[in-house]
């Protein structure tokens, strides 16, 4: 393959400018930020899964508070009845009265057990109340903190695609400066070997694999015309010589 030495030229700027983007490129995938958001996005959704387990198990509570309030409800009615009957005189027979007792101070103390057990609801309650709100203050300050990342990893993505814009339209410009074959085989070679298509042949050694010439190839370049195309025998990039090629 032929090409002006100037064109072969214009290739190191166009790989310069191509690694260029290729940096641009992984910073943009490699924000800081990216990392620190999907980790808030995951611990986001555990808050909100533990918030709607607690206010189920609030909700559960209240409805077993209100049930054993009913229930203290109804024994403490029944025990004023029979208090009632007991203060009324309207009992005569001893042994209806010592039932009537017996049941009496069977109701108080089934009265007393019930109430116990409406306070151990409460405080389960007010136990699963409190998880939710620390729940939901955790849930807010997690929400805070990912709008803030949300916000600086959009403002470094709006920069490196400010930059890699610019990057672009300077490639744009340069690879007009290379012909079609030779532009075809950079890219082909970019596909290939890492982004990195064509390198200089810098001070005897390839830029491309960094590996120094043997003098059999150095030789064979230097008898090369200016316009031959010259491939690295190494890691067969495109090789470009310079003043400093040290030929």
């Amino acid at each position: 393959m032929k090409a002006a030495p100037q064109a072969q030229l214009r290739l190191i700027d166009l790989q310069d400018l191509d690694s260029s983007l290729d940096r641009l490129a992984h910073r943009r995938r490699t924000l800081p930020e990216l990392a620190e958001i999907e980790r808030l996005e995951g611990r986001l959704i555990e808050l909100r899964d533990a918030i709607v387990a607690a206010e189920t198990e609030v909700g559960d509570l209240e409805r077993e508070q209100k049930k054993a309030e009913q229930d203290v409800d109804q024994v403490r009615a029944r025990a004023e009845r029979d208090q009632k009957r007991l203060d009324s005189g309207q009992v005569t027979s001893a042994k209806d009265l010592s039932g009537l007792q017996t049941e009496i101070e069977s109701l108080n103390r089934r009265q007393s057990d019930l109430e116990e057990v409406v306070l151990e609801i409460m405080e389960r309650t007010e136990e699963a109340q409190s998880r939710v709100a620390a729940l939901g203050a955790d849930r807010s300050a997690a929400q805070e903190e990912l709008d803030a990342l949300v916000q600086r990893r959009d403002a470094a993505q709006k920069d490196i695609d400010e930059e890699a814009g610019t990057t672009s339209a300077a490639r744009t410009t340069v690879a007009k400066d290379v012909p079609e074959d030779l532009l075809g085989l950079y890219e082909k070679l970019r596909g290939q070997f890492g982004g990195v298509g064509a390198a200089k042949l810098f001070r005897g050694a390839c830029q491309g694999c960094h590996l120094a010439l043997n003098t059999v190839d150095l030789n064979r370049i230097r008898a090369a015309a200016q316009d031959e195309v010259i491939r690295c025998e190494e890691c067969r990039r495109v090789l470009v010589r310079t003043p400093e090629s040290g030929l």
